[in-house]
């Protein structure tokens, strides 16, 4: 069993926890936070034994394997160094950080000190996802053409009040603001298939009405990019207002097209019109309901086997993490790919312009 800690005791914290138990593979034998009463409550409600406020004590006392970070992304580099030369792997939550030139501070540190990074792109490890890799693997589609993401936020969830409420949460202090919080959850699923030289159009901007209050009225709700590396353009959308909360992805290839939707875990190929004039329209809608009737049964299989939770991605990703740290094998999240991520959202935020 890896021996396992946590820095940020926040509300994404009790997820790092459950997952890392579930794997099988892991120990969560301490939890850090600046603020001790977080650090105390996580550790009380999670039944973890050891609590810190300072993080290099943490270290030196637990001979931690691997550390979870959880803190706010203008802390990542500082946090993640100390760990690396401290002799533990790294699983930072998202955003890795705030800039490409910090995430490459970073990934140098794991370079140097021969540690495993990764981060908490769960999608990538969810259900559509793997069966996207395996699509594409297969060459099923040919050449990929375009890739169109969607990505619904809800601002009247806990987390969006929390943040209209708040002038000070840390969310307005990131270049990019709301969107910079998820821009990673939208970028990490198409950076494997974009090249180093990518270009961007960007367009943000504010729908809902205005509060009266700086911070808050500065905060876009609404974004749309357009992404350009060689032969493959990708659009993307990112909401506040479309309902209802969407989480899809359509990849168009010179042979096919697959449609994604990681909310309701489904992958179907979008059916082609085989038959000439109206009786061709006749059998693609149910070609393509047997289809969704696959993957519904599909998902009853998963949910019977508890495996359709909303954090079944971030448990598979953990699972692959540890086996690497154990076996001496490579991160199942490429460094190149975290890199180029956080290049492409340094390029949208660039495009957002600050506009509000």
């Amino acid at each position: 069993m890896l021996r396992v800690g946590i820095v940020g005791c926040g509300k994404i914290a009790d997820s790092h926890v459950e997952q890392a138990r579930a794997t099988g593979r892991a120990e969560v034998v301490a939890v850090c936070d600046r603020e001790p009463l977080m650090a105390e409550q996580l550790a009380v409600r999670c039944g973890v034994p050891s609590r810190y406020s300072d993080l290099q004590e943490m270290l030196r006392v637990e001979r931690l394997d691997a550390l979870h970070i959880a803190t706010p992304p203008d802390s990542h580099v500082a946090i993640a160094c100390q760990a690396l030369e401290g002799g533990c792997h790294i699983f930072v939550e998202k955003p890795f950080a705030l800039t490409g030139d910090a995430a490459a501070t970073i990934l140098d540190a794991a370079e140097r000190t021969g540690r495993l990074v990764a981060v908490n792109y769960l999608y990538n490890f969810a259900v559509p996802g793997l069966q996207l890799k395996e699509a594409l693997e297969a060459h099923a589609l040919g050449d990929l053409v375009h890739i169109h993401t969607t990505f619904g936020y809800d601002l009247a969830g806990d987390y969006g009040l929390a943040v209209l409420s708040d002038p000070n949460h840390w969310v307005h202090k990131l270049p990019g603001k709301l969107f910079h919080n998820v821009l990673d959850h939208v970028i990490a699923k198409v950076a494997p298939f974009l090249g180093d030289s990518t270009t961007a159009q960007v367009l943000a901007f504010r729908r809902r009405k205005a509060s009266g209050v700086p911070e808050l009225d500065a905060m876009a709700d609404e974004l749309r990019f357009l992404l350009r590396s060689g032969d493959l353009t990708v659009s993307g959308v990112l909401t506040a207002h479309g309902r209802p909360v969407t989480h899809t992805l359509q990849v168009a290839g010179t042979r096919g097209t697959l449609e994604l939707d990681y909310a309701n875990r489904t992958l179907v190929p979008v059916a082609a019109q085989t038959q000439p004039s109206a009786i061709g329209r006749l059998f693609p809608p149910w070609v393509q309901a047997r289809r969704f009737a696959g993957n519904g049964l599909r998902n009853l299989g998963r949910f019977r086997r508890h495996e359709f939770h909303y954090f079944q991605g971030m448990r598979h990703l953990l699972d692959q993490w540890y086996v690497a740290i154990e076996s001496g094998g490579t991160s199942p999240v490429p460094s190149p790919e975290i890199l180029r991520t956080c290049r492409i959202i340094d390029a949208i935020v660039a495009g957002m312009g600050g506009e509000g």
